[in-house]
C-alpha cells in the first residue's frame, strides 16, 4: 500500500507531500490544475521513463520518493531478496531526473537500475486509463489472470509436473539418440577394428615374450660354433669327467699305501669330476635350447611384427593391445545396447507426453468453464457502466504442441465487441478511451482481487459519463476499495464522494510563478469540492444540499 509520496520540483510542483490511506481516494480538480503531473510523478518513482521536461523550471533536477507499507510475503519482498536486499516493513523508492535527463534509482537509499524499479513497481501498483498498455490491456496476462480468478492452482501444478517430465524425458531421449548417432557414424570401423583384433588375438606380455625368443634363436645361431668346439674338447680322449675318475682311482690305490697325505687331491677330483659332468650336462642343455630352427624363427618374427604393426596403427604399446580390443567391443556392445535404450526412452516419452496432454486437456476444461463465469460476470456489469451495447468474451485458443508451455495448451485473450454485430477484438484496439477505462473497472470487479497490486490507479474512469452512470462507476470503485487501495482521478461528484479520503489539486499564481497544490479536505472541504463539482464556478445553495445527499447516500 502506498503511504507516501513526495515531490520536489516536477513541473509546476515545487514542493508536495501526500499521506495516503487505505480504501479509495479521490483526486479532484479543474482540468489542467496539474492532476496528471501527480500521477506521472509517482509513475517515475515506480520506474515509468524519465523526461528532463519534467523537472520545474530554475531547479537543477527533480525528486520524487514513495513510500510503500510491504507484507514480507509479498512477492516485491522475494523480488528484493533475490537481488541482496534485507527487505522491512517499509519500502522506500526514489528516483531523480536531472536537468540534462539523466536519471538515477535508488531502492531504500542503495542506489539501483531503473529496470528493477519498474519490475518492483508493477508488483506494487496497477495504473489503468486509456493510454495503460499493460495490466488488463497486455495479452500476455490475460491467462493469468483467469487462472486466478478460477483458482487452478491445483491443475496449474500438474500442468507444470506433467511439462517438466515431459521435458526431461525429451532431453533424455535427445540425448540417448545423440549418442547413438555418434557411435552409428564410427559403427562400420569399430566393427572392423574388432574383426582385426579378435584375429590377432593379441595376449598381455606377448610382445616381450616373442621379442626374448627371437632373439635368444638369433644369437644362437650364432653361438652354437663355439659349443659345439668346446663339447668336443670336453669330450676327447673318452671325455674329461672319465679322465677325471681315473685319475682318481689311480691315486685311491696310492692313498692305501700313503695314507691321509693323498685325501686333499682325491677330494680335489672328485669335486671336480662332479663340476665336469654339471659343465658337459649344462652344455648340452644350452645347446639343445639354441638349437636354431628357420621355420619357427619367421614363425616368431611374423608374430611379433604383426603385434608392433597394430600398436603402431592404433598408436598403443603392444601390451595395451588386448585392453583395446576390450575397450572397443564394449562400444559395440553400448551401440547395441543403445538401440534399446533408445526405443525405451522412446516410450517413456510417449507416456510423457500422453501425461501432459491429459493435464493440459483438464486444465484447458477449466478454463473454459471459468471463462464462462469471467464473461457472464464482466457482461452483467456493462449496462451499469452504460457499455449495454457491448459484449465482453474471453477466447481461448488450443497452441500447437511445440507452443506447449509449463502453463497450458492455451492462448487467452480479452476481447470485447463495442455494437451488436461488430466484431470482437482485442481490448486496446476496439474500446475507445472513456470505454476502456469502464471495461477495466468491470474486469476488475468481477476477477475480485485475482492478479491484483496492493494499490490501484484509476486516471478518469469516469471519462464522458454523468449520473446513474458515474454513480455505478463509484460504486465499483468502493467496491474494489474494499479489498486495495484505490486512487482515482475523477470529474465525478458521484465518484468523488464515494471516497474515505480527498485530495484537491490547484494551481496557484502570484501573477510570476505558477504551482500546482494539493490540499487534503476535510468533511467540510469536502462538501464544498464537492458541491462545485455539481455546479461549477459558483457554489449554490442547491449544490452544496446536493452535495451533502451525494455524500449521505454514499456511507
Amino acid at each position: 500500500m502506498l503511504l507516501r509520496l513526495a515531490i520536489r520540483d516536477v513541473v509546476l510542483i515545487e514542493r508536495l507531500d501526500l499521506d495516503f490511506a487505505a480504501g479509495l481516494t479521490v483526486l479532484t480538480g479543474e482540468t489542467g490544475a496539474g492532476k496528471s503531473i501527480l500521477l506521472d510523478s509517482l509513475g517515475l518513482a515506480l520506474g515509468a521513463r524519465a523526461d528532463s521536461g519534467l523537472v520545474r523550471p530554475g531547479a537543477d533536477q527533480a525528486v520524487i520518493t514513495a513510500e510503500f507499507a510491504l507484507a514480507p510475503d509479498h512477492a516485491v519482498a522475494a523480488l528484493l531478496r533475490d537481488q541482496g536486499w534485507r527487505p522491512e516493513d517499509t519500502l522506500v523508492l526514489r528516483r531523480v531526473v536531472t536537468r540534462d535527463g539523466r536519471s538515477r534509482a535508488f531502492v531504500d537509499d542503495q542506489s539501483a537500475s531503473v529496470g528493477l524499479l519498474g519490475q518492483i513497481g508493477a508488483l506494487l501498483i496497477e495504473a489503468h486509463g486509456q493510454h495503460d498498455d499493460r495490466g488488463l490491456l497486455n495479452p500476455a496476462g490475460h491467462r493469468d489472470l483467469l487462472d486466478a480468478f478460477a483458482g487452478h492452482g491445483d491443475l496449474l501444478a500438474a500442468v507444470r509436473a506433467a511439462h517438466g517430465a515431459h521435458g526431461k524425458a525429451a532431453a533424455d531421449l535427445g540425448q540417448a539418440e545423440a549418442g547413438l548417432a555418434a557411435a552409428r557414424r564410427d559403427e562400420e570401423y569399430l566393427r572392423h577394428v574388432v574383426g582385426e583384433l579378435r584375429h590377432l588375438a593379441p595376449e598381455p606380455g606377448e610382445e616381450q615374450r616373442l621379442a626374448a625368443e627371437r632373439h635368444t634363436m638369433q644369437e644362437g645361431e650364432r653361438a652354437a660354433g663355439d659349443l659345439d668346439e668346446v663339447a668336443a674338447m670336453l669330450d676327447e680322449y673318452g671325455g674329461v669327467e672319465a679322465r677325471l675318475r681315473g685319475a682318481q682311482r689311480r691315486l685311491e690305490r696310492a692313498a692305501g699305501r700313503l695314507g691321509p697325505l693323498l685325501e686333499p687331491a682325491l677330494n680335489a677330483l672328485d669335486r671336480a669330476a662332479l663340476e665336469a659332468e654339471e659343465a658337459v650336462t649344462a652344455l648340452a642343455a644350452a645347446r639343445s635350447a639354441i638349437a636354431y630352427d628357420e621355420r619357427r624363427l619367421e614363425i616368431v618374427e611374423e608374430r611379433l611384427f604383426a603385434l608392433r604393426a597394430a600398436a603402431r596403427k592404433h598408436q598403443v604399446q603392444p601390451d595395451a593391445l588386448p585392453g583395446l580390443a576390450a575397450t572397443l567391443e564394449a562400444r559395440i556392445a553400448a551401440l547395441d545396447a543403445g538401440e534399446g535404450k533408445v526405443t525405451a526412452l522412446a516410450a517413456v516419452l510417449d507416456g510423457a507426453r500422453r501425461a501432459l496432454q491429459a493435464a493440459c486437456a483438464r486444465l484447458h476444461e477449466a478454463r473454459v468453464a471459468a471463462a464462462l463465469r469471467l464473461d457472464q460476470g464482466v457482461n452483467g456489469e456493462l449496462e451499469a457502466l452504460r457499455l449495454g451495447k457491448a459484449r465482453f468474451r474471453t477466447r481461448i485458443e488450443p497452441l500447437g504442441d511445440g507452443q506447449w508451455t509449463a502453463d497450458g495448451a492455451d492462448r487467452v485473450t480479452f476481447e470485447v465487441s463495442t455494437n451488436p454485430g461488430a466484431p470482437f477484438g482485442a481490448l486496446i484496439k476496439i474500446a475507445s478511451g472513456g470505454e476502456l477505462a469502464r471495461f477495466i473497472l468491470a474486469l476488475k470487479v468481477v476477477l475480485a482481487g485475482a492478479g491484483t497490486a496492493p494499490t490501484m490507479v484509476f486516471d478518469e474512469v469516469d471519462r464522458g459519463i454523468g449520473g446513474a452512470v458515474a454513480d455505478a462507476v463509484g460504486d465499483r470503485l468502493a467496491r474494489l476499495a474494499e479489498r486495495a487501495q484505490v486512487l482515482v482521478v475523477t470529474h465525478s461528484p458521484q465518484v468523488a464522494a464515494r471516497g474515505r479520503n480527498h485530495f484537491r489539486i490547484a494551481k496557484d499564481s502570484d501573477g510570476e510563478t505558477t504551482r500546482t497544490q494539493v490540499t487534503t479536505l476535510d468533511p467540510k472541504a469536502r462538501r464544498e469540492e464537492i458541491a462545485r463539482m455539481l455546479s461549477g464556478a459558483e457554489i449554490t445553495t442547491a449544490a452544496r444540499a446536493a452535495a451533502d445527499a451525494l455524500l449521505k447516500a454514499a456511507r
